[in-house]
C-alpha cells in the first residue's frame, strides 16, 4: 500500500498522466506477483466487535481513501467473521471466536481474509491465528473405568487405561496424569508416534484377591494451562482367578483405506484375537479403546464377530484419518489391544463455489472492451484434481474470463456493445472441476445495457405532400409527421421544427414539437400560392441532440371563390353599341364577349348564354367561345335597336356568374349619317384638291391606328401563353387569353366617299382578322386571316 502510494505520487508531481497510468499498472503486476500478506494474531473467546488491527495504519493508506475507494473485508467461505469500519480503518471481529469450533481437530487456527479496494482494484490477502485459550478441562471418555486383572498378574504388568480427550492444544493440552495413593499400582506415561499421550497402570506388587478382591484408584488428567484445569475418572480393578492366556491379535495394527461417503454398513475392516484357554477364558470380546467420540459415532465395532463397518457419513473434507484402538477381552477378564487406521480416500463429492465479489449491474452501451462488469472467486473443497477449477461462459456473448490470482475471475468485454440490438445479458458463469466425474456449478450475472445517443430519428418518409383547400380556417390540422428513434427515455424522445431560412418570409404552415401534427397558420389563397415546401427538422433529447429532416410539401386546393370577370365589353362602362347591317345574313358575327376567371379547373370554365334580348330569335351566343351571331337574317320588321343581356357563368359548386350589355344598332347604310354631317359644314368643291388631302390623311390615321392596336393584340396574347406555359397562372388587371374567352376581334370599317356627291355609302366589310406567326395555330373561336399586312 505504501508503495502503491508513492507510485501515485510520483505520477501526480510529474504532471503526466500517461506517465501515472504505466506507473500504476506496475505497481498492480508487482502486487499480484509478490503482495505481501498481512498477519495478526487474536486469542479465541475474544467477545464481539473486538479490535484486531488497525488496516489503514498497516497499509499506510489514508482513511479518506478507505470510504472512497470502497474498500472491504472479504472472508473466505460463506461466513463473514470480520468488519472493516471505512472511519476508522480498524478491523474487527464481527463474533466471538471458538477455536475448537472453527478449527476442530487441529494444532494451528488460521482465517484467511482479503482486503478489497475499487477504483483502482486491489486485493490484499490477511491472515489470523486465533490463539487457543485454556478452556476445555480434559475429559475421560467413562467416569469409571473397570479393569478385571488376574491375581496371578506378575509385577510389573501394565495395563493400559483410557485417555483423556482435551480439546485445547499446545500446552493448554493434556500433560499428565497422576493417581491417587495405593499400595499396588503406580502409572506410566508414554507418548505415541503420533504425538498422542497414553496411560498405563503398572502393577508393583502381587494382588490377593482373598486378601482384597476390588481396589478403587482415583485417576487424574491434567493439562498445561495457567491455570490448570484437570478431570478425573475411577478405576475399579476387579482381581480375578487365574487365567494364564490372554487374547492375541492377528496384527498389532490394521491399515485401511476407505472412500469417503461410503455406504452405511459397509465394511471396513475385520480384526481377529485368538485364545486358547477353553470355556469361558477362550471366548472373545471386542470393544473400542482409547478411540474419539467421532470415530465411534461414524464406525460401529461388532462385538462378536470383531467386524468394523461404516455408521455414518464419512467425509474426507472433515478428517482425512481415524485412528481407533481395539481391545479384545476373553472371558476370564484378560485383554488384549490392536490399532485400526482408516484412511479416507477423497472422492470428487463437492462441486465448485462460485462467490460474487463486485458486480457492475449496468454499463453504457460505448463502452470499451475489457471493460470491468464483475469480480468473483471460485472454490472447491476437494483435494488435488478433484479440487482444481475453470471457468467458462455459456452461448456466445461478448463477455470474456480473465483470471487473475489466487482463483479470482474478472468478467470483462470483449466486443462492442449495441443497446439497440441487445438491450440486457443474462450471462450464466460455469465452474468445473477436473474430476473423473466432473462436478459443476452455475452462477447467472445479469447486466444491463444503459442507452447512449447514437442513432438520429428517423421520418418515416423522405417527402410529405399534404394538401388544404383554399381559404381555410387558422390552425387547421391537415396532417401529421413521424420520426421514430432506436434509442431510449430521452434519448429517443423526439421534438419536430419547422426550419427557419434566412431571407424567407415566415412559413405558413407550423409543427406541433411533441406529436409532429401540421397545423396551417392562416388562410390562403389559391390564385397567389398554389404549393410550396418547407423543411422540417426531428431532433432527439439526447446531449448532444441528434436530428434528421424531411421535406413538406403543401398543395392548395383550388375553391370557387372569384365569378368571372368581363374583359369585353369593360362592365364599368355603358352599354357597347354594335353596328349590324340590315342584310346581315344567319350566322353573322356581331361581337364577342371574352371574360376570365382566376380559378383552376372546372372553377374556370366558363359558358356563354343570351339571357335575354329585345328579339330573342334574332341573335345566338356561343356558348363556349362568347361570340355573339345572328340567329336568322335581319329583316325590315326588326327593331333597329336591339338590346342583349349575356349571362356568363363558371361551372363550380356553387357556379359563379356575370353579365354582359350589349346594344346592337340595325342600319340599313351610312347615307343619313353623311347627311347630318354635310348639313352641318360648308359645301366642298368637288375639284377642289383639299379635301382629297383630307380624305388620304383620314385613311392614312385610321389605318396606322388600327395596324398600332392589333400589333399590341398580338405581343399580349403571345406574353400570355409564355406566362401560362412557364410560371403558375396568374391574371393581369388588362385582357388576356382565357380558356373561357378569347380577345375582341378587330373591325375594318371603309368609308368612301365619291367625289361631288352626297350619295355615298358607309360599306361594312369583314372582319379583320390578326396575323399569327408560321406555324403557330390560332385561339379558340379564331379565324386565320388570309389577308395579313
Amino acid at each position: 500500500g505504501w508503495l502503491f502510494w508513492r507510485v501515485m505520487a510520483c505520477g501526480r508531481r510529474s504532471g503526466d498522466s500517461k506517465r501515472q497510468v504505466i506507473l500504476l499498472i506496475l505497481y498492480v503486476c508487482v502486487c499480484q506477483s509478490g503482495a505481501e500478506t498481512l498477519r495478526y494474531s487474536l486469542p479465541e473467546e475474544m467477545e464481539r466487535d473486538s479490535f484486531v488491527a488497525n488496516i489503514a495504519k498497516d497499509l499506510g493508506v489514508p482513511l479518506s481513501q478507505l470510504a472512497a475507494r470502497k474498500a472491504r473485508v472479504v472472508s473466505e467461505g460463506n461466513e463473514e467473521l470480520f468488519r472493516l469500519n471505512q472511519d476508522t480503518g480498524v478491523l474487527t471481529a464481527k463474533e466471538s471466536l471458538d477455536r475448537e469450533e472453527i478449527c476442530p481437530q487441529s494444532d494451528t487456527c488460521t482465517l484467511v481474509f482479503k482486503i478489497f479496494f475499487e477504483n483502482p482494484l486491489q486485493l490484499i490477502r490477511g491472515e489470523v491465528e486465533v490463539r487457543d485459550v485454556n478452556d476445555n478441562s480434559p475429559v475421560f471418555p467413562e467416569k469409571e473405568m473397570v479393569l478385571k486383572i488376574l491375581e496371578t498378574a506378575s509385577p510389573g504388568s501394565r495395563f493400559p487405561l483410557e485417555s483423556a480427550q482435551d480439546k485445547d492444544v499446545g500446552i493448554n493440552g493434556l500433560q499428565n496424569y497422576s493417581l491417587g495413593p495405593n499400595p499396588h499400582f503406580s502409572l506410566a506415561l508414554g507418548t505415541g508416534k503420533d504425538g498422542v499421550k497414553y496411560v498405563e497402570l503398572v502393577l508393583q506388587r502381587q494382588l490377593d484377591r482373598e486378601e482384597q478382591g476390588e481396589l478403587n484408584l482415583l485417576l487424574t488428567a491434567i493439562d498445561g494451562g495457567s491455570p490448570p484445569r484437570s478431570g478425573t475418572a475411577q478405576v475399579r480393578i476387579v482381581v480375578l482367578d487365574a487365567n494364564d492366556n490372554i487374547p492375541v491379535f492377528e496384527r498389532e495394527t490394521y491399515e485401511v483405506r476407505l472412500a469417503e461417503n461410503s455406504p452405511l454398513e459397509q465394511l471396513v475392516v475385520r480384526v481377529s484375537a485368538a485364545d486358547p484357554d477353553e470355556g469361558s477364558n477362550g471366548e472373545v470380546r471386542y470393544a473400542f479403546t482409547q478411540t474419539s467420540e467421532r470415530s465411534r459415532q461414524l464406525f460401529q465395532l461388532n462385538p462378536a464377530t470383531g467386524e468394523i463397518r461404516v455408521a455414518g457419513n464419512v467425509d474426507f473434507e472433515e478428517a482425512k484419518t481415524h485412528k481407533m484402538v481395539v481391545k479384545a477381552t476373553d472371558g476370564g477378564g484378560l485383554s488384549a489391544h490392536c490399532k485400526v487406521q482408516v484412511e479416507v480416500l477423497d472422492v470428487n463429492d463437492n462441486a465448485p463455489e462460485i462467490a460474487l465479489t463486485s458486480l457492475t449491474a449496468s454499463i453504457p452501451e460505448d463502452a470499451p472492451p475489457r471493460t470491468v462488469v464483475a469480480l468473483f472467486s471460485v472454490r472447491d473443497r476437494d483435494s488435488g484434481d478433484n479440487g482444481r477449477t475453470e471457468c467458462f461462459i455459456d452461448g456466445d456473448l461478448p463477455f470474456s474470463l480473465t483470471p487473475t490470482f489466487d482463483n479470482y475471475y474478472e468478467l470483462r468485454t470483449s466486443a462492442a456493445l449495441d443497446r439497440e440490438r441487445t438491450a440486457e445479458y443474462n450471462i450464466t458463469i460455469t465452474a468445473t472441476d477436473w474430476g473423473k466425474t466432473r462436478l459443476s456449478s452455475r452462477e447467472s450475472i445479469f447486466v444491463q445495457i444503459s442507452d447512449v445517443n447514437d442513432n438520429p430519428p428517423q421520418f418515416t418518409q423522405e417527402v410529405y405532400t399534404m394538401s388544404v383547400t383554399e381559404n381555410n380556417s387558422p390552425m387547421l390540422r391537415i396532417g401529421s409527421m413521424n420520426a421514430t428513434d432506436a434509442d431510449a427515455g430521452k434519448n429517443a424522445r423526439v421534438n419536430y421544427a419547422v426550419v427557419r431560412q434566412e431571407g424567407k418570409e415566415q412559413p405558413e404552415v407550423s409543427v406541433s414539437a411533441e406529436n409532429g401534427d401540421v397545423y396551417i397558420l392562416r388562410p390562403l389563397d389559391y390564385e397567389k400560392v398554389r404549393a410550396f415546401e418547407v423543411t422540417v427538422r426531428a431532433a432527439d433529447g439526447g446531449s448532444p441532440p441528434l436530428s434528421a429532416q424531411a421535406m413538406l410539401r403543401i398543395v392548395v386546393r383550388d375553391e370557387n371563390d372569384n365569378a368571372p370577370v368581363l374583359l369585353h365589353p369593360p362592365p364599368d362602362s355603358s352599354a357597347a353599341g354594335e353596328l349590324v347591317p340590315r342584310w346581315a345574313p344567319s350566322g353573322y358575327l356581331v361581337a364577342k364577349v371574352v371574360a376570365v376567371d382566376a380559378d383552376a379547373g372546372q372553377n374556370a370554365w366558363l359558358s356563354y348564354e343570351l339571357a335575354k334580348a329585345t328579339e330573342p330569335g334574332l341573335f345566338r351566343v356561343g356558348l363556349h367561345s362568347g361570340e355573339v351571331h345572328t340567329a336568322r337574317a335581319v329583316t325590315e320588321r326588326d327593331a333597329a335597336r336591339q338590346r342583349l343581356i349575356v349571362l356568363v357563368r363558371d361551372r363550380g359548386q356553387p357556379p359563379r356568374s356575370a353579365t354582359a350589355t350589349l346594344a346592337v344598332a340595325l342600319v340599313d347604310g351610312f347615307s343619313e349619317a353623311h347627311l347630318r354631317v354635310s348639313e352641318e359644314a360648308p359645301a366642298a368643291d368637288p375639284d377642289e384638291p383639299l379635301t382629297l388631302y383630307l380624305i388620304a390623311s383620314l385613311v392614312c390615321v385610321s389605318a396606322l391606328f388600327l395596324a398600332t392596336a392589333v400589333a399590341a393584340v398580338v405581343v399580349k396574347v403571345r406574353q400570355g401563353r409564355r406566362s401560362e406555359t412557364e410560371t403558375l397562372p396568374t391574371f393581369p388587371p388588362t385582357a388576356t387569353e382565357s380558356s373561357a374567352g378569347s380577345l375582341p376581334r378587330s373591325y375594318v370599317y371603309d368609308v368612301c366617299f365619291a367625289a361631288g356627291t352626297v350619295n355615298s355609302e358607309f360599306r361594312f366589310l369583314r372582319p379583320l382578322f390578326p396575323c399569327f406567326p408560321a406555324g403557330l395555330p390560332p385561339g379558340p373561336g379564331e379565324q386565320r386571316s388570309s389577308v395579313c399586312s
